[in-house]
């Protein structure tokens, strides 16, 4: 349902070693959200992520999905993360398997869908990403861009209901960038729920219902992308973005 929460993260911290990487974190994801999270490398916006997808630990603090602490390390990972996708920036594709293969293990072996049903499902998101015709291809045949949106057509067959980004054009060739973001730019205007960890600035402003900026581990600031952009408040804020303006 449209506006519903579907996580709510309190007071989450996290610690490697002594060094703290997230301080505090305070926010919540509606139903239908976009929220980009901005920040200069090493803000701790990834690790923040891996956290929400519970590949990290929180050192402190609760992430509360429905209302259940996903943090306490009680729950089922397989399942949850069926529940809350991730794309990754280096892709994750499994190499020995192609395209079509990729798209439908996660339904067969997580979701127990028969391989009739997931075929069915995964040729329809392989569609949808462009990626249909390349079904029987190995990842090496295939383009940085092209990984990319089989890895966003792998998290989407398992349907879930937040899909979490993490810097998903980085590790692209610039003319790569744009048809990764055309496809990703396609799902928010259908309105699936995404937090995505971006440099795309452009893409930031123009597609997020949400903008988060981050620095040391902290979230500095947090508004609509008209807040952010046009009038931010936090002296971090501005200077990140206005070294963004002169680029």
């Amino acid at each position: 349902m449209k506006g519903e929460k579907i996580l709510e993260i309190r007071h989450l911290s996290k610690m490697f070693g002594k060094n703290p990487v997230l301080r505090d974190i305070d926010f919540s994801v509606s139903s239908g959200d976009v929220t980009c999270i901005i920040g200069a490398s090493g803000s701790g916006k990834s690790t923040l992520l891996r956290c929400l997808n519970i590949l990290e630990t929180p050192t402190t603090g609760e992430i509360l999905y429905h209302g259940e602490d996903i943090a306490d390390g009680k729950v089922n990972a397989a399942q949850y993360r069926s529940r809350v996708g991730m794309v990754f920036q280096s892709f994750n594709l499994f190499n020995n398997m192609n395209v079509l293969d990729n798209c439908m293990i996660g339904q067969t072996k997580v979701l127990k869908k028969s391989k009739e049903e997931a075929r069915k499902n995964a040729m329809y998101y392989l569609e949808k990403v462009g990626m249909a015709p390349y079904i029987n291809a190995k990842p090496k045949q295939l383009s940085g861009g092209q990984k990319q949106r089989i890895a966003i057509a792998r998290a989407l067959a398992m349907e879930p209901e937040l899909l979490l980004f993490d810097e998903p054009t980085s590790a692209l060739d610039p003319q790569m960038v744009g048809e990764v973001l055309e496809v990703m730019r396609k799902l928010a205007g259908e309105g699936l729920t995404m937090i995505i960890v971006t440099h795309e600035m452009a893409f930031a402003r123009d597609v997020s219902t949400r903008v988060v900026f981050m620095a040391d581990g902290v979230i500095c600031e947090d508004g609509t992308p008209k807040d952010i952009f046009e009038n931010p408040q936090n002296p971090q804020t501005k200077e990140f973005l206005g070294r963004f303006m002169r680029g």
